[in-house]
Order: C-alpha cells, then sequence, then structure tokens
C-alpha cells in the first residue's frame, strides 16, 4: 500500500454518505482515493444517517475551524410507539406505549410539526460524541455509568411534514423480534441550527405525546448553501479520473465573511509571509452565505462592500482565486492580522 502523504490537493467535497457508514470510514476512503495524510469531515453524521457530509483535503482542514454552526437541513422518519436507548434504530428497547390512533390524521400531524418551529433547550442522546467529563457520552454509556449531561440550546427553523404512514415495528427496529404491530410514522422536512440533535427531537416529542418515539430513517439534504444534489458518491469519486478541482465545493459558500480578490505583487507576498495588512489595500465584497443563489455555482455574483472593518472581523483573501489566508481585523492597530495562511491555496472549484 501507498504510504499516504501529501497530494498537492487543497479542496472541500461535498460525498453523499451512505446509511451504515461512520464519518470517519468516509475520510479513510477519501483519503485511499488521494493518497492523502490530511483529510477532515465538517459536520458529523451518525451511522444510521445518509446525506451531505462535507469532506476537506489537504490543507483546507484548516478550515475546519472557522466551519461550525452552519444550519442543517433533514428528512426524517418519526416512528411512534417505542423509546430506544439510542434514540433512533439502532438501540435496545427501553419502553413501549401505545400511539394514539389520531397520529395518523394527517392534519393533526402537520399541526404537530409546524409547532416544533422555533428556540428551546434538548438534552442531546446519551449515545452521542458530547464530551463529558474528557469522555465522549457514548463511550461513558457503553460502560454503564451514569451521564449528566446539559441542555443545550437549539432551534428549528422550519419543520414540514411530508407523509404520514402505518409500518411494522419489527422491519423498522431489529430489536423488536414481533414484526406484526403496526406504528405511526411521519416523514418530516426539518432546518435546524447547528449543534441540534434530531434524535432528541424525535425522542422528546414521543415523551410529549406520551407513547415513545425514536427516529428511523435520517438523511441530510443540505449543510447550509450546499444541497445534496450536488453530493457525489464515493463510488464516482472511486472512479472519478478529471480534475479534482472540478468536483470541489467553494468553501466561501459556507464561510460567513467578507472577502477580496488580490492581485497586488507586494501585497501576495505579504500574505505568503503572514505580514499585516491595511485594510484601505483591499475591496472587501460581501460574504456568499449573505447572497440568494438560484444555483449551484453562483459565486460569480460578487457585490462589493464599503462598511469599515471592524474589531474581530475576519476577512478572507483571495489569490489566483483560491483562498489563500484568512485575516483577522486589529482595531487597536488598524491592521488585518493573519489568522490561517494556507500553503497551498484552497480551490474554490475550476467553474469559478
Amino acid at each position: 500500500m501507498t504510504k499516504r502523504g501529501s497530494s498537492g490537493l487543497s479542496l472541500l467535497l461535498a460525498i453523499d454518505k451512505p446509511k451504515g457508514m461512520t464519518s470517519h470510514d468516509v475520510v479513510n476512503r477519501v483519503r485511499r482515493v488521494f493518497g492523502e495524510k490530511r483529510v477532515g469531515h465538517m459536520g458529523t453524521l451518525d451511522p444510521l444517517a445518509s446525506g451531505v457530509l462535507c469532506v476537506a483535503v489537504g490543507p483546507a482542514t484548516r478550515l475546519d475551524a472557522f466551519m461550525s454552526g452552519h444550519n442543517k437541513t433533514y428528512v426524517m422518519d418519526i416512528a411512534f410507539g417505542c423509546a430506544t436507548t439510542t434514540d433512533d434504530a439502532e438501540g435496545e428497547v427501553i419502553s413501549r406505549g401505545e400511539a394514539p390512533s389520531d397520529l395518523l390524521n394527517e392534519q393533526i400531524a402537520r399541526e404537530v410539526v409546524a409547532s416544533l418551529v422555533g428556540k428551546g433547550k434538548q438534552l442531546p442522546p446519551v449515545y452521542s460524541a458530547v464530551k463529558v467529563n474528557g469522555q465522549k457520552s457514548y463511550a461513558a454509556a457503553r460502560k454503564g455509568n451514569v451521564i449528566d449531561l446539559k441542555p443545550r440550546d437549539f432551534e428549528v427553523l422550519s419543520a414540514t411534514l411530508l407523509s404520514v404512514e402505518k409500518k411494522q415495528l419489527g422491519e423498522l427496529l431489529p430489536a423488536v423480534q414481533e414484526g406484526s404491530e403496526l406504528v405511526p410514522v411521519w416523514r418530516v422536512s426539518m432546518e435546524v441550527s447547528g449543534g441540534t440533535y434530531m434524535r432528541s427531537i424525535a425522542r422528546d416529542l414521543g415523551k410529549r405525546i406520551g407513547c415513545g418515539a425514536f427516529v428511523s430513517e435520517l438523511r441530510r439534504s443540505a449543510l447550509d448553501a450546499v444541497s445534496i444534489e450536488e453530493c457525489i458518491s464515493l463510488e464516482y469519486l472511486e472512479t472519478f479520473e478529471g480534475d479534482p478541482a472540478s468536483i470541489a465545493v467553494d468553501p466561501l459558500r459556507m464561510l460567513p465573511y467578507r472577502y477580496a480578490f488580490v492581485r497586488d505583487t507586494e501585497l501576495v507576498r505579504k500574505i505568503d509571509n503572514g505580514a499585516p495588512i491595511s485594510p484601505a489595500k483591499l475591496s472587501l465584497n460581501i460574504p456568499l452565505t449573505h447572497i440568494a443563489h438560484d444555483d449551484f455555482c453562483c459565486t460569480t455574483q460578487v457585490f462589493p462592500s464599503s462598511d469599515p472593518c471592524f474589531e474581530g472581523e475576519t476577512v478572507a483573501l483571495l489569490v489566483d482565486n483560491h483562498i489563500k489566508a484568512l485575516y483577522r481585523f486589529d482595531e487597536s492597530k488598524g491592521q488585518l492580522c493573519a489568522q490561517c495562511i494556507f500553503s497551498l491555496g484552497v480551490e474554490r472549484g475550476s467553474n469559478l
């Protein structure tokens, strides 16, 4: 096997993660494709879940620290009448309850789903990657330890009922041996804030109704501006023989920062050396995350921003249409100071 090192690539990919794989499994597959040691994912997906998973390759992995808190959109199946240890179909049954018959009424279901919109607090699932006393919650739970998780803020920005149907519980939940019992299953589409646990939403809804509930299917259909339609499969990636830049996702679409194109050779030299830069030397543009687009590849729309830099503001600097650096404004110095320099500029895609 070829030893992994540097592939000479620096880019962001949007992968359609298959159900049954961990996010780290996807990272390992991408590592093998490019022979690149530096590969990381942004926004973990549970093994049960499929859908949009952004994977950074090469120096682009350093963007991870700047890409947290993105809104996410999911299509989720909520099965009623049972609660599990993991709040999804992979856990053991901890309680059973008779689901009210009116859960099959679409009008009632639609009203209940709509009521989920808003801000609140939720307890993360016991089997999650939340750290408790330096240990991941799921690791502590597997050892039988008592876990004291704290409520976390979350927000449901939109919630839409897609369908209501009956399904056999045994087909949804491997832990249930008898498969004849029919239970209501709601398919919903939800946009939520970063850090929201979909399993907790299903669990808490089951508690609210009084019959228990768990996630039987989960698919992430969008991660901020990146949609499932523009994702590639691992199989496609493993047989792809073209220019990797042509399948890269523009990271600017996920960075909430103003940006500037740098063409002056002296400024480029300063950036390479991480030297401070005067904002007066730059022509800043509105963040791409603030612009509504109709197409996937739409970053040709550049809108100037004349507002002065403010204390602590981060801006992205582009050289040859690659993200070369992130700088932070220090008001006391009146200068933009280097925050993150990319030895190899991060690709924005070959069609930009």
